[in-house]
């Protein structure tokens, strides 16, 4: 259902498709987000979709849920300026969109299937998906009485789906947690007549009560997980033409190679609120996922995949790539990873058919990624945003503030290096972190945070009977000793002017040339300041030293051609990071030039 990302197809309704079939159940699974995208448009669609911190999706099919106890039908939340309506069209687009095509799109869908001979109807929500599938719930339940409405998902994981179990009179069932076991479970107690509150990890209701049995740990057997069943996504989108009929597809189709985190399972980043059913990790062998990238490039005529992984295991880098390499593949495969990575393990990726990572570098500043504990160093975030433009990847990221604990020095340093950096990839975006549920500063109570309450946007979803408290995903919140908004101004500033200098005719660049004594760095970073940087002999040879990874003035001292005082290795790291040309993590320095020309 609406609100998700109409470009791929989901891989909760293909796995658990693939899973209950597999357990002999006829299944069918119905991607009806493409229908509301074909209808108000894809452009219209996908950016209600990026927004899903206001809940304007939700919003949307808010009536439609609910009826006259819906909270807002005069339309307040659009005229809320802390919501930040940025949509073409505005507030009359999603005024029309919600009075007249969202009541034509659940007409369409009652209609689409023959509901009548469906016993069981699967609804799984993450982030924007609930008040559309509470409003064709409440659609089939009216017109189709015997159905049985089963949910689940993220947005079901511990006492949200409770809460939503207690309050939406159209939810019959909900799986909280994975569905895996669960789910085949719940369609064996259905069609047995077995009491489905008793398999794990279910709940329903019990006259005014919610019965929940508790889950079952974690599922491990990854390799069982049969390849997701997306037939029905490529069907209905070629229908639609959304997607093209014949020839390859431009779609990154969807596997999950591993679940949990493994960094956060001994190091929980203090924001992040993902892995709400467990942190546990556990991933596939990588023949497994070889395998069944093949099985799905030849069945989905594509090359192109997205790996749902929170992050990437690191056995892959001696277990999958070097296989995917040696079989010849060309895949375009897009994972989660830690910032950690090495030169050479960035181009094994690159070899191996990686090109867009999304690495979680949150901050140039050491000092604010020990409050997020992240786990590494600034020099290291900067090193995977050098090698991964070296070899090709793509590099997504933001900066992120709003931390207890941050000082102001903190955002000054970072606003006068980036500048120096602006030849690498800029952030996606720079602002204050979001406070999320399950994540460490939501949870607890010595995290810094005095005051914290479900995002605005939910009072203008959900009826008065709902705790927000409970179902709120997203949270505003206030540091106890907080930072003036103009502390980060010099952050946001130059981030925007990163942007704007990747939008230029010609991108920005410093690279080098070298032969052994001789540096040449070319730098076109800043128009009007071109130029080139010339070194001989000690300085040549200390910059190249710090080209690979950040690097301390004693080990480069051991690698130079003849032994230098440790003060002369300093004084050189300073005087390259005054020229911009270096950047120095504490005691540790990284050469900013890329080599140029072929890569090696």
């Amino acid at each position: 259902m609406p609100f998700m990302t109409a470009d791929r197809p989901s891989i909760q309704l293909g796995l658990l498709k693939a899973v209950a079939t597999g357990h002999g159940y006829t299944v069918g699974t119905l991607h009806a987000n493409l229908d509301f995208a074909h209808r108000i448009g894809t452009e219209t669609y996908e950016s209600l979709c990026e927004q899903r911190g206001h809940m304007f999706g939700d919003w949307l099919f808010s009536v439609a849920a609910f009826g006259d106890q819906a909270p807002d039908a005069e339309g307040a939340l659009l005229d809320d300026p802390a919501a930040k309506l940025d949509l073409p069209g505005g507030r009359e687009l999603l005024r029309r969109v919600r009075d007249e095509d969202v009541p034509a799109y659940l007409d369409h869908l009652a209609g689409a299937v023959r509901w009548q001979d469906v016993r069981v109807v699967g609804f799984t929500c993450t982030f924007q998906q609930n008040t559309a599938s509470f409003a064709l719930a409440r659609r089939l339940k009216r017109e189709f009485p015997h159905l049985v409405t089963v949910f689940g998902g993220a947005n079901f994981d511990d006492e949200m789906g409770l809460e939503y179990v207690r309050r939406v009179d159209a939810i019959d069932y909900a799986v909280l947690g994975e569905g895996d076991v669960a789910f085949p479970e719940l369609l064996s107690a259905l069609a047995t007549g077995a009491d489905p509150e008793r398999v794990p990890g279910v709940a329903g209701r019990r006259g005014d009560r919610v019965v929940a049995t508790a889950p079952r740990p974690p599922f491990e057997r990854l390799d069982e997980s049969p390849p997701p069943d997306y037939d029905e996504y490529f069907s209905r989108a070629e229908a639609l033409g959304l997607q093209p009929s014949a020839g390859l597809r431009n779609v990154r189709i969807p596997f999950e190679s591993a679940r949990g985190c493994w960094w956060g399972a001994k190091h929980h980043c203090t924001f992040c609120g993902l892995n709400g059913s467990g942190m546990q990790f556990r991933a596939k062998s990588p023949g497994r996922v070889a395998a069944e990238l093949a099985t799905q490039a030849r069945r989905y005529r594509s090359f192109r995949f997205e790996a749902v992984d929170n992050i990437l295991d690191t056995a892959y880098l001696s277990g999958l790539f070097p296989e995917l390499i040696a079989s010849g593949t060309t895949y375009d495969i897009f994972y989660e990873v830690k910032a950690n990575l090495t030169r050479q393990q960035l181009k094994l990726l690159r070899q191996g058919g990686v090109t867009h990572l999304q690495p979680g570098l949150e901050s140039l500043s050491t000092r604010v990624l020990g409050l997020m504990r992240k786990g590494v160093r600034a020099g290291q975030n900067v090193n995977v945003l050098r090698w991964g433009l070296y070899y090709g990847i793509t590099i997504s990221w933001n900066i992120l503030w709003g931390f207890p604990g941050e000082s102001a020095d903190d955002y000054r340093a970072q606003a006068a290096v980036m500048p120096h950096l602006v030849h690498l990839r800029p952030p996606v975006g720079a602002g204050r972190v979001w406070m999320e549920r399950f994540s460490p500063l939501f949870t607890q109570k010595d995290s810094g945070v005095r005051v914290r309450h479900p995002e605005r946007g939910y009072r203008y979803v959900y009826p008065d009977r709902f705790d927000l408290g409970k179902i709120a995903y997203f949270f505003e919140y206030e540091l106890v000793d907080p930072l003036p908004d103009e502390a980060y101004a010099g952050v946001r500033e130059a981030a925007a002017e990163w942007t704007a200098a990747w939008q230029r005719a010609t991108p920005p660049t410093l690279t080098y040339f070298s032969a052994p004594g001789l540096l040449q760095i070319y730098d076109t970073r800043h128009p009007g300041a071109e130029g080139t940087y010339t070194f001989e002999g000690d300085l040549a040879e200390i910059y190249l030293a710090c080209v690979d990874r950040p690097i301390g003035a004693a080990a480069v001292r051991e690698r130079l051609p003849r032994r230098l005082p440790l003060d002369a290795v300093q004084e050189a790291f300073a005087g390259f990071a005054e020229r911009g040309l270096m950047f120095l993590d504490g005691p540790s320095a990284l050469a900013l030039a890329l080599p140029a020309g072929a890569t090696r």
